[in-house]
């Protein structure tokens, strides 16, 4: 696409905010695939991680602009790694978070502002950064204790998911397979649906009576589209196509090398 090609007159900044979007877009789509498989719905991770749930929507579907501060961004993704049974600490250590900001206001000022700021003012803002970032994790981490301690609720503590616990989150959530007919889905909410290819396959998404994406999806690809009113999915091999519906677990739309196509709908409001 245009927008990505590089231009002389970037500023570094934007190439960082880049860079940011497309390794968010990549972790979120790993973890996206992981808690499909692990038949994980967001609303558990909520319990495990303590972290609002449209934060860890906006992780999966690579949102920055809704997620906070970069260093907090990779601590949100370390606690959903460490919840899915990953290595959170090296997971997220390749999202990148150099604080290196430039003030991308006009392309002529750029080099003025740059040589009001000294060196040295950078690795003073990245050591207040880092003091920030422990001292918030430490109250955090003291809040959560005593809201358990106070409510006395077994909630479990923010680790790595073991086979029994596994088995009992995955009893408590009732899930609905797709389905060829029309589907409806909670009164006021918009449709969404998630993708991920078990094989390479044509798909055709239509949202509110537009196609958004018609073609041929590689092995591996994890998409999400919404729609306010309908979203229509079509497929040449349903097989190799594992959808879910409003964050629930993935389900494949059919049989191997079967044409299949799927609506869903939002429930009418009256």
């Amino acid at each position: 696409m245009k927008w990505l090609r590089k231009k002389n007159n970037h500023q570094p900044s934007l190439s960082l905010e880049q860079q940011r979007a497309e390794k968010l877009a990549e972790l979120g789509a790993q973890l996206w695939a992981l808690r499909q498989e692990q038949g994980l719905s967001l609303e558990q991770v909520v319990v495990l991680t303590k972290i609002p749930q449209r934060l860890l929507q906006a992780i999966e579907e690579g949102n920055v602009n809704d997620l906070p501060e970069p260093v907090y961004i990779q601590g949100l993704i370390r606690q959903f790694a460490d919840a899915l049974g990953l290595n959170g600490v090296e997971f997220s250590g390749t999202f990148p978070i150099s604080s290196a900001q430039v003030n991308s206001q006009g392309i002529g000022n750029t080099s003025s502002l740059g040589q009001l700021r000294p060196i040295h003012l950078y690795f003073l803002y990245i050591f207040l950064i880092v003091c920030s970032v422990n001292g918030l994790s430490q109250l955090l981490n003291n809040a959560i204790l005593q809201a358990s301690n106070s409510q006395n609720q077994p909630y479990p503590k923010q680790k790595t998911i073991g086979k029994p616990e596994l088995a009992q989150l995955k009893q408590s959530v009732e899930v609905q397979p797709v389905a060829n007919t029309l589907s409806a889905v909670q009164q006021g909410q918009a449709v969404q649906i998630g993708v991920t290819l078990k094989a390479s396959s044509w798909i055709r998404v239509v949202a509110d009576g537009k196609t958004q994406f018609e073609g041929v999806l590689p092995e591996g690809t994890h998409r999400i589209w919404k729609a306010q009113e309908q979203l229509t999915v079509k497929t040449d091999n349903a097989g190799g196509v594992l959808m879910s519906v409003n964050q629930e677990k993935a389900k494949e739309m059919g049989e191997p090398g079967k044409e299949e196509e799927v609506r869903i709908a939002a429930k009418s409001k009256f």
